[in-house]
Order: structure tokens, then C-alpha cells, then sequence
């Protein structure tokens, strides 16, 4: 969003294959898939298993609650779709599942590897929404 409260972040791109991804984010759920074979969990969504090639799965809904696992802070080239920097991370969720997304609410300086992070979702244009990871209380330094 900029200053201004005009929601500037792009729209995710739907397929047959992440609409329900989206959907839920719209409703506030963070979710994933899970193989009705092998059990496995799978980010981001695709339609077979990485692990046992099954196209059967459920989809199920995820804490959102994880950590840190990696992220880079992103200062150019800059799109005026975003507020600078940007804080891609790597997370990795309580159920194992890694999720790439941003950071939010935290200055980089306080971020670190481990650091206890939990999701939060941001309006996108076309009245869309974007699951991103904000620090758990207190983990911020």
C-alpha cells in the first residue's frame, strides 16, 4: 500500500493449480497441499507429488507459524509496485513446509536466521490478498 492507502501490490497470477492457494489467502487461511498417497506436504502448489507422483491431494490448513529459514533484502531494481526494501524470506513453517514471501513490520536490522515469524496477509490490487510473515511478538529486538 502506499502512503496514500492505494493498494499497489500486484495481483497474484491464478492457474487451475493455485486457485484455492489464493483463494484462501483472501480469507485470511494459509494452506497447502497434502499427498493423498505419501502424506507428503508440498509448496508451492503443483499437480503431482514431487515424492511418490500421486495427483490425489487434500488441501489443509496450516498454522502459520515458523521461522526464518534464509532472506535477502531487496534494494534494486526497483518497481513502483513495492516499498523498498524489500525483505524476501524463506520460511519455514511449524509443519515443515518452506514458503517463499516478505518480511513486514521489522527493520532489517533486526532480522535474523531462526528469528520466530508468523503470517499475515496484505491486499493485493484487484481485491486479491498476499500471505506475508511479520515477527512474533518480542521477537524483534
Amino acid at each position: 500500500m502506499t502512503k496514500t492507502g492505494e493498494v499497489t501490490r500486484p495481483a497474484p497470477i491464478l492457474t487451475d493449480d493455485n486457485r484455492f492457494y489464493w483463494d484462501a489467502a483472501l480469507e485470511g487461511r494459509l494452506v497447502t497441499q497434502r499427498c493423498q498417497r505419501c502424506g507428503r506436504l508440498r509448496h508451492p502448489p503443483r499437480p503431482m507429488c514431487p515424492e511418490c507422483h500421486s495427483l490425489e491431494f487434500e488441501i489443509i490448513d496450516l498454522a502459520g507459524d515458523g521461522v526464518v529459514y534464509s532472506y535477502a533484502i531487496l534494494h534494486h531494481p526497483q518497481n513502483p509496485s513495492f516499498e523498498y526494501p524489500v525483505i524476501a524470506a524463506l520460511i519455514e513453517l511449524t509443519e515443515g513446509v518452506r514458503v517463499l514471501s516478505n518480511l513486514v513490520d521489522i527493520d532489517p536490522k533486526h532480522i535474523n536466521i531462526g528469528m520466530p515469524v508468523t503470517v499475515d496477509f496484505r491486499p493485493t490490487r484487484h481485491e486479491g490478498a498476499v500471505p506475508v510473515f511479520k515477527p512474533k511478538a518480542g521477537a524483534n529486538g
